[in-house]
């Protein structure tokens, strides 16, 4: 955990640095705004291929997506601790590079304004941080926190990948003036086609959470003494 942590904490930082330092020196007529703001999506991109590496292997070396665990799934939750630190670094830096032209330093208004544009983001580093990551590494399967967060899993899954599917139906029958069951034969059939095969593996997956939340809520077995 220790060794990854720290190879994280080197790694992205560094990596900025030695893209930002790459670019002043290949495009001297670059401004400083544009090679801090490419450095940190060149890190963002290779951050972003680094999961989906691990996330195919994993995937590809388990057999049951249940009970197998794989330890790059463990060790890349430490390997994305420091990257989610340094990312929300790295978006201030870029909010201050961009407003440094109107003379503004450091200070709380730049601070404020990067909060203000990007809030879901940085909502979205610290979930991670402060909710994923002892989720995932405190094995507390049957705590509190983790059973809250499997329902709010389910609940979000439900909603943005299942339910949004007769949801767009339900707003296109409303435009046209049509009900909800006679929207599927007022379409083109092909759109109801690549609906049907959009919603199949969400559908599939979502009864895979659902298993898994039933486990949630099992009793946990005994502790033997001794």
């Amino acid at each position: 955990m220790l060794l990854t942590l720290t190879w994280g904490a080197l790694f992205f930082p560094g990596l900025f640095a030695l893209c930002t330092w790459g670019l002043r020196r290949a495009r001297p007529e670059w401004t400083d705004t544009d090679c801090v703001m490419i450095s940190t999506r060149l890190v963002s991109s290779v951050q972003a291929v680094l999961a989906t590496g691990s996330g195919i292997i994993i995937i590809r070396s388990c057999s049951d997506v249940i009970t197998d665990r794989h330890w790059l799934a463990r060790e890349y939750i430490w390997f994305l601790v420091p990257y989610m630190i340094y990312d929300t670094y790295a978006m201030y830096l870029c909010e201050w590079y961009r407003t440094r032209d109107q003379n503004h330093r450091h200070s709380l208004t730049t601070f404020q304004n990067f909060l203000s544009k990007n809030r879901l983001m940085i909502t979205h580093h610290a979930v991670i941080l402060f909710v994923l990551v002892p989720v995932a590494q405190l094995k507390q399967q049957h705590s509190l926190l983790y059973k809250v967060n499997g329902i709010l899993t389910l609940t979000t899954f439900l909603s943005c990948r299942i339910l949004l599917f007769p949801f767009m139906y339900w707003s296109y029958g409303r435009q046209q003036g049509l009900s909800l069951l006679r929207v599927p034969f007022s379409i083109p059939f092909h759109c109801n086609v690549a609906n049907a095969f959009l919603i199949a593996p969400q559908i599939y997956w979502f009864s895979l959470l659902c298993k898994k939340a039933a486990r949630l809520f099992d009793t946990p077995p005994a502790k033997k003494d001794g």
